[in-house]
Protein backbone atom coordinates (compact mmCIF):
# COMPACT_ATOMS: atom_id res chain seq x y z
CA UNK A 1 0.00 0.00 0.00
CA UNK A 2 1.29 3.52 -0.89
CA UNK A 3 1.98 5.89 1.68
CA UNK A 4 -0.49 8.35 2.19
CA UNK A 5 2.14 11.64 0.95
CA UNK A 6 2.68 9.40 -2.69
CA UNK A 7 -1.09 8.54 -2.77
CA UNK A 8 -1.40 12.36 -3.04
CA UNK A 9 1.04 13.17 -5.40
CA UNK A 10 -0.22 9.72 -8.18
CA UNK A 11 -3.58 11.83 -7.60
CA UNK A 12 -2.69 15.18 -8.71
CA UNK A 13 -0.56 13.76 -11.31
CA UNK A 14 -3.71 11.88 -12.79
CA UNK A 15 -6.04 15.14 -12.39
CA UNK A 16 -3.32 17.21 -14.24
CA UNK A 17 -3.03 14.62 -16.95
CA UNK A 18 -6.42 14.37 -16.69
CA UNK A 19 -7.28 18.38 -17.47
CA UNK A 20 -4.39 18.15 -19.90
CA UNK A 21 -5.91 15.74 -22.24
CA UNK A 22 -9.58 17.36 -21.83
CA UNK A 23 -7.88 20.47 -22.83
CA UNK A 24 -6.18 18.82 -26.14
CA UNK A 25 -8.90 16.65 -27.49
CA UNK A 26 -10.52 19.32 -29.25
CA UNK A 27 -7.68 19.76 -31.50
CA UNK A 28 -7.08 16.22 -32.59
CA UNK A 29 -10.44 16.08 -33.00
CA UNK A 30 -10.45 19.38 -35.16
CA UNK A 31 -7.39 18.10 -37.44
CA UNK A 32 -9.30 14.59 -37.64
CA UNK A 33 -12.13 15.97 -39.14
CA UNK A 34 -10.03 18.11 -41.70
CA UNK A 35 -8.10 15.40 -42.62
CA UNK A 36 -11.49 13.01 -43.16
CA UNK A 37 -13.05 15.90 -44.76
CA UNK A 38 -10.08 15.96 -47.25
CA UNK A 39 -10.73 12.43 -48.58
CA UNK A 40 -8.98 11.43 -51.28
CA UNK A 41 -8.95 15.27 -53.20
CA UNK A 42 -6.62 16.13 -50.99
CA UNK A 43 -6.56 19.94 -50.71
CA UNK A 44 -8.16 21.60 -52.88
CA UNK A 45 -11.24 20.83 -50.97
CA UNK A 46 -10.11 22.86 -48.16
CA UNK A 47 -10.14 26.70 -47.74
CA UNK A 48 -7.03 28.75 -47.59
CA UNK A 49 -7.87 29.28 -43.23
CA UNK A 50 -8.10 25.71 -43.28
CA UNK A 51 -5.21 24.61 -45.21
CA UNK A 52 -3.28 27.51 -42.54
CA UNK A 53 -5.08 25.65 -39.44
CA UNK A 54 -3.80 22.04 -41.00
CA UNK A 55 -0.53 23.05 -40.79
CA UNK A 56 -0.39 24.42 -36.82
CA UNK A 57 -2.35 21.72 -36.00
CA UNK A 58 0.23 19.11 -37.18
CA UNK A 59 2.82 20.68 -35.20
CA UNK A 60 0.85 20.90 -32.34
CA UNK A 61 -0.56 17.30 -32.11
CA UNK A 62 2.96 16.33 -32.68
CA UNK A 63 4.33 18.18 -29.83
CA UNK A 64 1.78 16.33 -28.08
CA UNK A 65 2.46 13.24 -29.43
CA UNK A 66 6.07 13.67 -27.86
CA UNK A 67 4.70 14.67 -24.47
CA UNK A 68 2.45 11.63 -24.50
CA UNK A 69 5.22 8.86 -25.49
CA UNK A 70 6.76 9.80 -22.54
CA UNK A 71 3.98 8.41 -20.06
CA UNK A 72 4.12 4.21 -20.53
CA UNK A 73 0.58 4.30 -19.21
CA UNK A 74 -0.50 5.95 -22.42
CA UNK A 75 0.58 3.25 -25.09
CA UNK A 76 -3.29 3.96 -27.15
CA UNK A 77 -3.65 7.09 -27.15
CA UNK A 78 0.00 7.47 -28.48
CA UNK A 79 -0.84 5.16 -30.95
CA UNK A 80 -3.83 6.91 -31.90
CA UNK A 81 -2.18 10.31 -31.88
CA UNK A 82 0.52 8.68 -34.43
CA UNK A 83 -2.14 7.38 -36.82
CA UNK A 84 -3.24 10.68 -36.59
CA UNK A 85 -0.17 12.12 -37.59
CA UNK A 86 0.33 9.77 -40.42
CA UNK A 87 -2.68 10.33 -41.97
CA UNK A 88 -1.98 14.76 -41.39
CA UNK A 89 1.60 14.08 -43.23
CA UNK A 90 0.38 12.68 -45.98
CA UNK A 91 -2.23 14.88 -46.68
CA UNK A 92 0.32 17.73 -46.38
CA UNK A 93 3.30 16.61 -48.39
CA UNK A 94 0.43 14.86 -51.15
CA UNK A 95 -0.56 18.08 -51.77
CA UNK A 96 -2.23 18.81 -54.90
CA UNK A 97 -1.31 17.46 -57.94
CA UNK A 98 0.52 20.23 -60.50
CA UNK A 99 -1.96 21.26 -63.11
CA UNK A 100 -1.28 23.52 -65.50
CA UNK A 101 -3.64 25.96 -64.35
CA UNK A 102 -1.95 25.94 -61.27
CA UNK A 103 -0.55 29.21 -61.82
CA UNK A 104 -3.20 30.43 -63.37
CA UNK A 105 -5.51 29.66 -60.37
CA UNK A 106 -2.95 31.67 -58.22
CA UNK A 107 -3.51 34.98 -59.81
CA UNK A 108 -7.44 34.52 -60.94
CA UNK A 109 -8.46 33.58 -57.20
CA UNK A 110 -5.85 33.16 -54.12
CA UNK A 111 -3.83 36.51 -54.85
CA UNK A 112 -6.89 38.88 -55.08
CA UNK A 113 -8.04 37.27 -52.00
CA UNK A 114 -5.05 37.46 -49.90
CA UNK A 115 -4.62 41.08 -51.02
CA UNK A 116 -8.12 41.68 -49.80
CA UNK A 117 -7.96 39.52 -46.44
CA UNK A 118 -4.57 41.92 -45.65
CA UNK A 119 -5.49 45.21 -47.34
CA UNK A 120 -5.09 46.98 -43.75
CA UNK A 121 -1.21 46.52 -43.98
CA UNK A 122 -0.82 47.48 -47.70
CA UNK A 123 -2.66 50.77 -46.39
CA UNK A 124 -0.17 51.09 -43.44
CA UNK A 125 2.92 50.73 -46.03
CA UNK A 126 0.82 53.21 -48.91
CA UNK A 127 0.44 55.32 -45.86
CA UNK A 128 4.38 55.46 -45.11
CA UNK A 129 5.25 56.42 -48.28
CA UNK A 130 2.32 59.28 -48.79
CA UNK A 131 3.72 60.79 -45.67
CA UNK A 132 7.27 60.75 -46.70
CA UNK A 133 6.55 62.07 -50.34
CA UNK A 134 4.78 64.93 -48.86
CA UNK A 135 7.51 65.45 -46.58
CA UNK A 136 9.76 65.31 -49.47
CA UNK A 137 7.70 67.83 -51.46
CA UNK A 138 7.24 70.20 -48.86
CA UNK A 139 11.33 70.24 -47.56
CA UNK A 140 11.88 70.89 -51.40
CA UNK A 141 9.96 73.89 -51.47
CA UNK A 142 11.51 75.27 -48.73
CA UNK A 143 15.01 74.35 -49.29
CA UNK A 144 16.17 73.98 -52.39
CA UNK A 145 19.17 72.74 -51.32
CA UNK A 146 17.83 69.58 -50.61
CA UNK A 147 16.57 68.89 -53.69
CA UNK A 148 20.43 69.11 -54.92
CA UNK A 149 21.74 67.34 -52.48
CA UNK A 150 19.15 64.56 -52.91
CA UNK A 151 19.08 64.02 -56.45
CA UNK A 152 22.58 64.94 -57.57
CA UNK A 153 24.33 67.91 -59.86
CA UNK A 154 23.57 66.45 -63.11
CA UNK A 155 19.77 65.40 -62.51
CA UNK A 156 19.05 68.69 -60.74
CA UNK A 157 21.07 70.66 -63.86
CA UNK A 158 18.84 68.53 -66.48
CA UNK A 159 15.18 69.21 -64.29
CA UNK A 160 16.69 73.41 -63.71
CA UNK A 161 16.90 73.45 -67.71
CA UNK A 162 13.44 72.13 -68.28
CA UNK A 163 14.04 69.14 -69.67
CA UNK A 164 12.84 65.86 -68.82
CA UNK A 165 15.62 62.77 -67.98
CA UNK A 166 13.51 59.92 -69.52
CA UNK A 167 14.12 60.56 -73.45
CA UNK A 168 16.96 58.49 -73.14
CA UNK A 169 14.50 55.73 -72.96
CA UNK A 170 13.18 55.91 -76.44
CA UNK A 171 15.70 55.12 -78.04
CA UNK A 172 16.74 51.23 -76.22
CA UNK A 173 13.61 50.43 -75.94
CA UNK A 174 14.00 46.66 -75.33
CA UNK A 175 17.23 47.05 -73.13
CA UNK A 176 15.07 49.59 -71.22
CA UNK A 177 12.12 47.36 -70.05
CA UNK A 178 14.51 44.93 -69.32
CA UNK A 179 16.25 46.43 -67.19
CA UNK A 180 12.97 47.87 -65.64
CA UNK A 181 11.81 45.25 -64.55
CA UNK A 182 14.49 44.02 -63.29
CA UNK A 183 14.75 47.05 -60.75
CA UNK A 184 11.27 47.24 -60.15
CA UNK A 185 11.72 43.34 -59.06
CA UNK A 186 14.13 44.23 -57.20
CA UNK A 187 13.13 46.85 -55.49
CA UNK A 188 9.90 45.27 -54.43
CA UNK A 189 11.18 41.78 -53.52
CA UNK A 190 13.87 43.74 -50.80
CA UNK A 191 10.99 45.83 -49.85
CA UNK A 192 9.52 42.46 -48.88
CA UNK A 193 12.04 40.40 -47.52
CA UNK A 194 13.07 43.35 -45.15
CA UNK A 195 10.23 42.67 -43.14
CA UNK A 196 12.61 39.99 -41.45
CA UNK A 197 14.41 43.19 -39.26
CA UNK A 198 11.04 43.66 -37.48
CA UNK A 199 9.51 45.89 -40.56
CA UNK A 200 11.90 48.69 -40.14
CA UNK A 201 13.95 47.89 -43.48
CA UNK A 202 10.61 47.63 -44.88
CA UNK A 203 9.33 50.90 -43.82
CA UNK A 204 12.95 52.40 -44.75
CA UNK A 205 12.12 51.32 -48.41
CA UNK A 206 8.72 52.98 -48.57
CA UNK A 207 9.89 55.84 -46.80
CA UNK A 208 12.70 56.18 -49.03
CA UNK A 209 10.93 56.08 -52.38
CA UNK A 210 8.31 58.07 -51.21
CA UNK A 211 10.56 60.97 -50.27
CA UNK A 212 12.02 60.61 -54.22
CA UNK A 213 8.90 60.51 -55.47
CA UNK A 214 8.01 63.89 -53.45
CA UNK A 215 10.91 65.40 -54.03
CA UNK A 216 11.91 65.13 -57.95
CA UNK A 217 7.98 66.34 -58.02
CA UNK A 218 8.64 69.30 -56.22
CA UNK A 219 11.91 69.85 -58.51
CA UNK A 220 9.75 69.50 -61.58
CA UNK A 221 6.73 71.65 -60.27
CA UNK A 222 9.09 74.53 -59.81
CA UNK A 223 10.55 74.32 -63.16
CA UNK A 224 7.18 74.26 -64.47
CA UNK A 225 7.59 70.65 -65.80
CA UNK A 226 4.54 69.55 -63.68
CA UNK A 227 2.67 67.99 -66.58
CA UNK A 228 5.60 66.55 -67.68
CA UNK A 229 6.44 64.40 -64.80
CA UNK A 230 2.68 63.54 -64.60
CA UNK A 231 1.96 62.14 -68.10
CA UNK A 232 5.25 59.84 -67.49
CA UNK A 233 4.73 58.96 -64.47
CA UNK A 234 0.64 58.08 -64.43
CA UNK A 235 0.77 55.29 -67.40
CA UNK A 236 3.31 53.21 -65.72
CA UNK A 237 3.00 54.38 -62.15
CA UNK A 238 -0.79 52.95 -61.70
CA UNK A 239 0.50 49.41 -61.88
CA UNK A 240 4.14 49.80 -60.18
CA UNK A 241 3.21 51.66 -57.09
CA UNK A 242 0.55 49.77 -56.26
CA UNK A 243 2.56 46.74 -56.62
CA UNK A 244 5.21 48.61 -54.51
CA UNK A 245 2.51 49.45 -51.78
CA UNK A 246 1.53 45.32 -51.52
CA UNK A 247 5.35 44.40 -51.31
CA UNK A 248 5.34 46.89 -47.89
CA UNK A 249 2.51 45.12 -47.25
CA UNK A 250 3.73 41.82 -47.21
CA UNK A 251 6.66 43.06 -45.22
CA UNK A 252 4.27 44.14 -42.45
CA UNK A 253 2.96 40.97 -42.52
CA UNK A 254 6.40 39.30 -41.32
CA UNK A 255 7.10 42.11 -38.83
CA UNK A 256 3.42 41.24 -37.24
CA UNK A 257 4.22 37.80 -36.87
CA UNK A 258 7.74 37.92 -35.43
CA UNK A 259 6.45 41.19 -33.25
CA UNK A 260 2.87 40.48 -32.22
CA UNK A 261 2.37 36.39 -32.50
CA UNK A 262 -0.89 36.99 -30.42
CA UNK A 263 -2.34 33.53 -29.54
CA UNK A 264 0.18 31.77 -31.79
CA UNK A 265 3.59 30.82 -31.30
CA UNK A 266 6.09 32.96 -32.25
CA UNK A 267 7.49 30.36 -35.30
CA UNK A 268 3.63 29.50 -35.83
CA UNK A 269 2.91 33.07 -36.33
CA UNK A 270 5.56 33.82 -38.39
CA UNK A 271 4.64 30.92 -40.89
CA UNK A 272 0.93 32.33 -40.97
CA UNK A 273 1.61 35.38 -41.57
CA UNK A 274 4.83 35.07 -43.79
CA UNK A 275 3.10 32.49 -46.01
CA UNK A 276 0.33 35.39 -46.74
CA UNK A 277 3.15 37.97 -47.42
CA UNK A 278 4.88 35.48 -49.95
CA UNK A 279 1.25 35.44 -51.46
CA UNK A 280 1.66 39.44 -52.20
CA UNK A 281 4.97 39.32 -53.34
CA UNK A 282 4.61 36.43 -56.20
CA UNK A 283 1.08 38.00 -56.84
CA UNK A 284 2.63 41.65 -57.73
CA UNK A 285 5.46 39.88 -60.41
CA UNK A 286 3.22 40.02 -63.29
CA UNK A 287 2.18 44.16 -62.40
CA UNK A 288 5.94 44.81 -62.62
CA UNK A 289 6.59 43.00 -65.38
CA UNK A 290 3.25 45.10 -67.54
CA UNK A 291 4.69 48.22 -65.82
CA UNK A 292 8.21 47.30 -66.67
CA UNK A 293 6.55 47.44 -70.76
CA UNK A 294 4.76 50.45 -70.45
CA UNK A 295 7.32 52.60 -68.52
CA UNK A 296 10.01 51.40 -71.78
CA UNK A 297 7.67 51.92 -74.54
CA UNK A 298 4.35 54.10 -73.66
CA UNK A 299 5.42 56.45 -70.74
CA UNK A 300 8.41 57.99 -72.00
CA UNK A 301 6.38 58.24 -75.83
CA UNK A 302 5.36 61.44 -77.84
CA UNK A 303 1.66 60.31 -77.31
CA UNK A 304 -0.28 63.46 -76.44
CA UNK A 305 -0.37 63.93 -72.42
CA UNK A 306 -4.52 62.76 -72.57
CA UNK A 307 -4.23 59.89 -74.25
CA UNK A 308 -1.71 58.87 -71.36
CA UNK A 309 -4.00 59.79 -68.64
CA UNK A 310 -7.02 57.97 -70.63
CA UNK A 311 -4.23 54.45 -70.99
CA UNK A 312 -3.82 55.29 -67.28
CA UNK A 313 -7.15 55.39 -66.13
CA UNK A 314 -8.13 52.30 -68.07
CA UNK A 315 -5.23 50.44 -66.75
CA UNK A 316 -5.65 51.39 -63.27
CA UNK A 317 -9.65 50.84 -63.28
CA UNK A 318 -8.69 47.40 -64.57
CA UNK A 319 -6.25 46.34 -61.99
CA UNK A 320 -8.89 48.17 -59.25
CA UNK A 321 -11.72 45.72 -60.31
CA UNK A 322 -9.36 42.54 -60.58
CA UNK A 323 -8.29 43.23 -56.85
CA UNK A 324 -11.72 43.56 -55.27
CA UNK A 325 -13.99 41.35 -57.68
CA UNK A 326 -11.67 38.29 -59.03
CA UNK A 327 -11.63 35.00 -56.63
CA UNK A 328 -14.62 35.93 -55.26
CA UNK A 329 -17.21 33.13 -54.16
CA UNK A 330 -20.49 32.77 -55.79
Amino acid sequence: MLPSSDCRVLTRVLMISARWLEKRRPYWHRLENIVERSGRRGLSVLSHQEVQELGLLYRQVAADLSSVREDPMSERLAAYLNQLLGRAHNLIYMGRRTRPGGILGFYRTAFPRVFRETFSYTLAAFAVFLAAAVAGFLICLADPWFQRFFLGPAMSDTIERRQMWTHSILTIKPLASSFIMTNNLAVSFTTFALGVTAGLGTVYMMATNGLLLGIISAACWQAGMGLELAEFVTPHGVLELPAIFIAGGGGLLIARGLLFPGSLPRRDALVVYGGEGVRLALGIIPLLIVAGMIEAFVSPSMLPAPVKFVFAFAVGGLLVLYVTQAGRRK
